[in-house]
């Protein structure tokens, strides 16, 4: 099939907002005999962004955006070495690259080769000449050299940002009086189809050969690929966003907004699926590009040379499109980071190392997949098994009692863990019966299985005397706790100063209603009051309670008469 490399939209420019994502969507035209019909199935990124999960892709970790990053960049390279060396194959993989340029290596063509070297050579200099720092001239003359350095400075500059572009028309002058003059020693790019695509409403049926197929059937066809397809073109292009961005903050929604839209749009010209693309994001960064506004700039570029200039792309040596593609990419490799990363934490460290390797040697969408699930199941792993501090404690009577403090809520990934290791620790130091208090100050939510598991293991540890009590409970997860559990089960504190009483039968009061509303009182000890009434004339003023209960979020409650005067 061959394809036709069309400009992108300045859609794509208008509706996204991070200024260094310097992405460019790829458009394609095919065939005549293939009609890809991605309206419907692009519209599922635009479903994706109008229900607010954007948040999704905030997965993607930095490590595994290094790891994306290294990969595609060697991937590219690799590619890029056929056209450097004169080659011309159909490869499949990285591995299917290096194998047929060692096979055909005495295939190379001297011409294209050098003037490759020569381009990468004439780049990386042009790439050093903004930074170099222009000394001349005597002190004594300051305002006059001054200026002479100012100006040489702009112009060295201006030659630095627009070394691509000079050097393609270098090589192609050359390309072209060699052409002239007989036949040129380099492959050329060759023609180009010109004009612009024909603007319709894309079909929803499709033939081929003598058979029809409906929209339906195109669907069945793509399977899978009708949700995959367009999540790996947002992980895609959020990682590549966040490999442009230079520190500046991605809007994952707006991403994918913007690339819903392209490819909603672009299906009205027979548009191939679209992303950013990783290798021409790399070109504009190593051409200075800052704003938005250069996708809008080239896009009509684009546009002008597709419809008048494409006679004279011909001569466009394709060592020097290499060349320039190379010179583009190969500074963005950072494996430095892995050893960095390896040093301070080591889940980062594999996170960037799986997606380097599965990138590079499956591709990168695989890879881009993988990196994001295994930092997912890094994330998720450390809720699942929380750390118990274990404190042995006396009361001031000398009475010895253990306790157990866990990091964090409990949710039913945690749920199993969490009662055996606190069964574990029962067993450890279960000594004359000494009492386990589990301190619930960092516990700022439970779900039903992690409730239900300790109701288990409080069942049976006070089946014979009250020996699991809970301390520091909140609001919200006692009346979780009451929800979902048999109170009888359950023994709490309000206060650690009653620690002492649990040694005394009878001194300490457990009924569930007493609990609650001495945690209440605590609460309006440390709350704040309003006036609420419910905006109707004659309505009685109460005062409302507006406090945090410790959990996510506030609590609002209406006063009892009895707390009202305690309260005043």
């Amino acid at each position: 099939m061959s394809v036709f490399k069309l400009s992108e939209l300045s859609i794509y420019r208008c509706f996204h907002r991070c200024q260094q994502n310097l992405e460019l969507p790829n458009f394609y035209r095919a065939d005549k005999t293939e009609q890809p019909i991605y309206v419907r199935k692009f519209s599922i990124v635009e479903n994706i962004e109008l229900s607010t999960a954007g948040f999704l892709v905030d997965f993607i970790s930095m490590p595994v955006t290094s790891g994306f990053t290294s990969a595609t960049s060697i991937i590219i390279i690799v590619s890029q070495l056929q056209g450097l060396l004169g080659l011309k194959f159909k490869a499949h993989s990285i591995v299917d690259n290096l194998s047929k340029i060692f096979q055909n290596v005495q295939n190379v063509r001297m011409p294209d080769f050098l003037l490759g070297i020569c381009s990468i050579a004439f780049l990386l200099f042009f790439r050093q000449l903004k930074d170099m720092d222009c000394c001349f001239g005597k002190e004594n003359d300051r305002s006059k050299e001054k200026r002479k350095k100012t100006w040489l400075k702009k112009f060295l500059w201006f030659l630095s940002i627009c070394r691509n572009a000079l050097v393609i028309l270098i090589a192609s002058t050359i390309a072209f009086y060699f052409e002239k003059t007989g036949s040129s020693p380099f492959i050329l790019s060759g023609k180009i189809q010109s004009g612009l695509p024909k603007f319709s409403v894309p079909p929803f049926s499709s033939q081929v050969g003598n058979e029809t197929y409906t929209f339906l059937d195109m669907c069945s066809h793509l399977g899978s690929g009708i949700i995959i397809l367009p999540l790996v073109s947002v992980l895609a292009n959020v990682a590549i966003a966040k490999a442009f961005a230079s520190g500046s903050s991605i809007n994952a929604t707006q991403e994918m907004l913007t690339l819903g839209l392209c490819n909603i749009f672009g299906s009205f010209v027979s548009s191939m699926p679209t992303a950013g693309a990783f290798t021409r994001s790399a070109v504009v960064s190593a051409s200075g590009v800052r704003t938005p506004m250069a996708g809008i700039y080239v896009g009509m570029m684009t546009l002008l040379a597709l419809s008048f200039l494409t006679p004279y792309f011909y001569y466009i040596p394709r060592s020097t499109l290499a060349a320039v593609l190379i010179s583009a990419v190969i500074f963005i490799i950072d494996l430095k980071i892995i050893r960095l990363l390896w040093k301070g934490c080591k889940r980062d460290a594999v996170a960037a190392i799986v997606t380097f390797l599965v990138s590079v040697i499956f591709g990168v969408e695989l890879g881009l997949l993988v990196g994001a699930l295994f930092s997912l199941i890094f994330f998720l792993r450390s809720p699942a098994r929380p750390k118990i501090e274990v404190i042995q404690c006396k009361t001031q009577l000398g009475n010895k009692y253990i306790v157990l403090k866990p990091d964090t809520g409990l949710f039913y990934p945690a749920a199993n863990y969490f009662c055996n290791k606190v069964m574990k620790i029962i067993h450890k130091y279960d000594e004359n019966n000494v009492p386990f208090i589990i301190n619930c100050e960092r516990m700022r939510s439970i779900d039903y299985t992690a409730i239900k598991g300790i109701e288990i293991i409080s069942a049976n540890v006070n089946a014979e005397k009250k020996r699991l009590w809970f301390m520091n409970v909140s609001l919200r997860t006692f009346n979780n706790f009451e929800a979902f559990a048999n109170n009888k089960h359950f023994h709490f504190i309000d206060e650690e100063d009653k620690i002492s009483s649990i040694f005394h039968d009878g001194l300490l009061i457990n009924n569930a209603d007493e609990v609650k509303e001495q945690l209440l009182e605590n609460m309006i000890g440390h709350a704040t009051f309003t006036c609420a009434n419910d905006n109707k004339k004659g309505a009685e003023t109460l005062p409302k309670l507006v406090t945090n209960s410790g959990d996510d979020g506030e609590v609002t409650l209406m006063l009892t008469p009895s707390q009202e005067t305690k309260q005043t």
